[in-house]
């Protein structure tokens, strides 16, 4: 195209417009336009098999002369490479839930004709930056930063000034400068302990994860605020906390089997230490759910293979990574002002390890 006018072909943006010596971008041409920033790439780059609305592509052609978007022959189109998005991970490897996140992100972006690159940093102080810096220089239409655990974090400089889209998946800031996507663990804690309550229990235990995770806070809320729904009163005596794993079930257990007044329903909050609290409950004598009733948490393979098959939820790590994908390309630019922090619920998946007790 001539500087600025006509119809696009191979090339990429000057850092200048309009003499101003300010630079343009897609992002620039995508808020005036009226459309997502991927929208104006495949725009100007004539991507082949992407169905964009005549106005739609006469718009952004305008809108694209008019801010003095350049497209400089000679270098490689970003039509001709794949669109990208771009997710940085702080752990893959450590657990299953990103790689169900990962394939979320990567249904989301083939509706759109984008390749997922995915980059894993481990919170590598020196590294982070670098991996960042290399996965914007690539030309990624947007970027979506990643953690396996669901925390606050320190969002890196990086990407207060990237030109891209950027979400936060399974994290967020204090400072709420870019859309997040987590869990909603508070909500899922409630209803657990609501599926336990609605069968007719009033003595419910629950053995939490670690405490410093906001995950186990969070369980911990949501199980407090369904007794007090239900005007059950809390005991602290029905409360233990655990580390995840199922040493910690099996220990619990027995502890709580103990009690003068032993509980007739555990909320274990994840799977692995409901596997502990199986073999307990076994253990002592107790079946499941005819003396006991048992929820868990994560919905993870084994849960579908204990006797009896566990009752519990599954959190949304497909769902957070469509939703990341979808909600960056919808943006038209880089985040600007305050945004919620976006929670996804946690369905239950009913099994047979819960029993209806009468009154």
């Amino acid at each position: 195209m001539k500087r600025g006018k006509g119809a696009p072909g191979p090339g990429r943006t000057t850092s200048a417009g309009r003499g101003n010596g300010k630079r343009v971008t897609m992002t620039d041409v995508a808020r005036l336009a009226g459309c997502s920033q991927s929208t104006v790439s495949v725009v100007l780059n004539n991507t082949p098999g992407i169905r964009i609305s005549k106005t739609t592509r006469a718009r952004v052609i305008a809108v694209a002369g008019d801010l003095g978007y350049e497209i400089i022959p000679g270098h490689v189109a970003l039509g001709d490479r794949p669109h990208q998005i771009g997710i940085v991970f702080d752990h893959i490897a450590t657990s299953p839930e990103a790689v169900v996140s990962i394939e979320g992100a990567r249904e989301a972006g083939w509706q759109t004709g984008h390749v997922v690159t995915i980059a894993q940093t481990l919170n590598d102080p020196e590294m982070e930056p670098i991996t960042i810096a290399a996965m914007l220089r690539n030309g990624i239409d947007a970027l979506i930063y990643a953690t396996i655990m669901t925390r606050k974090v320190e969002v890196p400089p990086a990407l207060y000034a990237a030109r891209v889209p950027v979400v936060l998946l399974n994290c967020y800031s204090d400072d709420r400068a870019f859309p997040s996507v987590c869990p909603g663990e508070v909500a899922g804690g409630h209803r657990a302990a609501d599926a336990l309550i609605g069968a007719g229990h009033r003595r419910i235990a629950i053995i939490t994860g670690e405490m410093w995770m906001d995950a186990a806070r969070d369980r911990l809320r949501g199980y407090r605020q369904a007794l007090a729904t239900a005007d059950i009163p809390y005991d602290p005596d029905l409360v233990r906390e655990g580390n995840w794993q199922t040493s910690a079930g099996y220990e619990h257990t027995l502890a709580l089997m103990k009690l003068d007044d032993p509980p007739t329903a555990i909320f274990c909050s994840n799977d692995r230490m409901a596997v502990g609290c199986y073999e307990a409950l076994k253990e002592t004598g107790r079946t499941i759910p005819d003396d006991v009733s048992v929820i868990g948490y994560d919905d993870e393979e084994v849960a579908r293979h204990l006797t009896p098959q566990l009752t519990t939820l599954v959190l949304p790590h497909r769902e957070m990574g469509r939703w990341a994908v979808e909600h960056a390309l919808s943006m038209t630019s880089a985040p600007t002002g305050k945004h919620p922090v976006t929670k996804l619920e946690c369905p239950l998946i009913p099994r047979d390890s819960i029993r209806e007790i009468g009154g």
